[in-house]
């Protein structure tokens, strides 16, 4: 069985995978920045871990030992019309999504790349190959947390690491309650708020997810993107074949 790092295993998506991980029978380091809300999960070793901060990460890796697998799932979003969400929460998004994940695969790759094998393991969305209103930085930051994937299985590659992408669509998670929401009491862009629910489609849950992630994890040839359920792979099918000369929208939307 495999040595997996998780971070943001506290709730969501990322405790799930703790524990679907630690039911087959792996060795499972489950972290967050408050290690505190860990304790009641049945995994080896509990760490903190601030995606954010580059000491946390340093001693987080330390304390970790072998890694074999990393699974990037430490995340947040925000709901905002691009003409004015607020910059300093763009960076902020960037900060979590996408250069915290590129900070830790720096963590864990050189003993990888030295040792010749290893997995990296990113949770990204739908989001990271279409856009959605409203929810545009968040799709950003996972565009170009897609970037830096691909890029990393291209470059790890001859060294035996072998890089995945999981993409699902909506999750039954109570992140949308603890997301940012930016909108001016008369804001133009209130119409697209109020269809977000339709624009995200059907939801999954977390354990679904979870499932997709430990069996990607499993598999001796892993592919690069690995949809996350049916309405995840309807939504990148749909994309997939859409002309590119216009933007693509999943569903219609009603002004």
């Amino acid at each position: 069985m495999s040595s997996v790092l998780i971070t943001g295993a506290s709730q969501g998506i990322g405790r799930a995978i703790a524990l679907e991980l630690a039911n087959r029978g792996h060795r499972v380091i489950a972290t967050a920045r408050r290690p505190e809300t860990l304790a009641d999960l049945p995994v080896d070793e509990r760490l903190r871990l601030d995606v954010t901060d580059q000491d946390s990460v340093d001693e987080a890796m330390a304390a970790a030992g072998e890694v074999d697998v990393l699974v990037s799932n430490a995340g947040a979003t925000l709901r905002a019309p691009l003409e004015s969400v607020p910059l300093a929460e763009v960076e902020r998004i960037y900060q979590l999504n996408t250069i915290g994940a590129l900070r830790v695969a720096q963590g864990v790759l050189p003993a990888m790349r030295e040792r010749g094998s290893g997995r990296l393991v990113f949770v990204s969305s739908i989001q990271g190959r279409l856009v959605l209103p409203v929810i545009g930085a968040y799709g950003a930051s996972k565009w170009a947390l897609e970037a830096i994937a691909e890029t990393l299985a291209i470059e790890t590659r001859p060294f035996g690491v072998k890089v995945s992408i999981v993409q699902p669509g909506a999750v039954a998670t109570n992140g949308a309650g603890q997301t940012g929401t930016f909108f001016t009491d008369d804001d133009p862009y209130a119409p697209l708020y109020r269809q977000l629910g339709a624009l995200r489609g059907e939801v999954v849950t977390p354990e679904e997810v979870a499932a997709v992630v430990a069996d990607t994890i499993e598999q001796p040839e892993p592919p690069l993107r690995v949809p996350a359920g049916a309405p995840a792979e309807r939504a990148l099918r749909a994309r997939k074949e859409a002309p590119e000369d216009q933007p693509f929208m999943p569903v219609d939307i009603d002004w």
